[in-house]
């Protein structure tokens, strides 16, 4: 099931499949995986591996970049929820919801692709960073902003610096690791101890 306001124009009057639709995004996603870039991809292609006429995609997606922007954006986890009681358990929550997403190897590729793809491809960014970012970072920065106003951090602390060096030391272990070991259970509490113990009062 995709995400909903993902910007693809749909036809109106014939009965959506979501079988079909489950196929050529996953059709999509395992392309991309093996290596296809955006730009090689086709609508053609999609469609042979799907099983579907490409009047089936056409239905649903009025480009390849649309089609491409929903599959990617399936492959973010649920946002994690956060309860609130402190900032610290937030973050943690936050952080290990961004480590679970690069336990699999599928996931880690589509979001490099998704990255590198970026300039030659300005409107699947964009769209990826409206349906996929933007809640996330909205979320956390209610978080540290949250830690501020109730005194939990301190009043100077630049909001999306902290963001960026939470956010960032994950990012730098599971991005640019060098190998393929599992990351420690506990990455998300050490990085969230290290950070915010210079933000506190």
């Amino acid at each position: 099931m995709v995400t909903e306001h993902l910007g693809a124009a749909r036809t109106p009057g014939r009965p959506r499949s979501e079988k079909a639709e489950k196929a050529i995004i996953d059709a999509a996603i395992d392309m991309i995986a093996e290596g296809t870039g955006v730009a090689e991809l086709s609508i053609e292609a999609i469609a042979a591996r799907a099983g579907v006429g490409k009047t089936t995609i056409y239905r649903r997606w009025s480009n390849k970049e649309d089609l491409v922007v929903d599959a990617l954006a399936t492959l973010k986890a649920p946002m994690p929820e956060l309860e609130g009681k402190s900032v610290r358990e937030d973050v943690i929550r936050y952080l290990a919801g961004m480590q679970q997403e690069t336990h699999h190897r599928r996931t880690r590729c589509i979001m490099n692709i998704a990255l590198s793809e970026s300039e030659r491809f300005p409107h699947l960014a964009e769209r990826f960073r409206e349906i996929a970012v933007k809640p996330r970072r909205d979320a956390l920065r209610a978080v540290v902003q949250r830690g501020v106003d109730s005194g939990e951090l301190r009043a100077d602390v630049d909001v999306e610096v902290a963001m960026a060096a939470l956010t960032g030391a994950m990012i730098f272990f599971t991005k640019w690791r060098e190998n393929d070991d599992e990351l420690p259970a506990d990455l998300p509490e050490r990085i969230a101890d290290q950070i915010l113990a210079g933000l506190l009062p």
